[in-house]
């Protein structure tokens, strides 16, 4: 797998799933909150509903593994399983990247840009 594909599979579920902390920021930036009500807004989706966003992120990742399996013409079950072993390196290889993209992504991009923005 090629990095740049590697890349388009996972930015999307990355994104959708560092909302809890990007969406405060997004609302800050385009003025439609004010930065008590973005930090507030930060405490809540990161403390009480991370999980969710986690999930939301996960059910990205395999939407976009389908989307790309179908692209590669593997539409039935006994293509998956004579291409088992593709289908089970790719898997592995989009969920680990993406919890690194996510774990960079959230923690250092997003991170940094909230202390910059002095929203935490």
């Amino acid at each position: 797998m090629k990095l740049k594909e590697l890349f388009k599979l996972i930015s999307v579920p990355v994104i959708g799933a560092s909302l809890c902390c990007l969406s405060p920021l997004l609302i800050f930036l385009f003025g439609f909150g004010s930065l008590s009500f973005a930090a507030g807004l930060a405490d809540s989706f990161y403390g009480d509903w991370k999980w969710a966003f986690r999930a939301f992120g996960l059910v990205l990742l395999i939407i976009a593994l389908i989307i790309h399996f179908r692209k590669q013409g593997v539409c039935s079950l006994d293509q998956a399983k004579r291409h088992k072993n593709k289908i089970l390196n790719t898997v592995l290889i989009t969920l680990f990247s993406g919890a690194l993209g996510y774990a960079f992504f959230l923690y250092v991009v997003v991170h940094y840009a909230g202390v910059w923005l002095k929203i935490w």
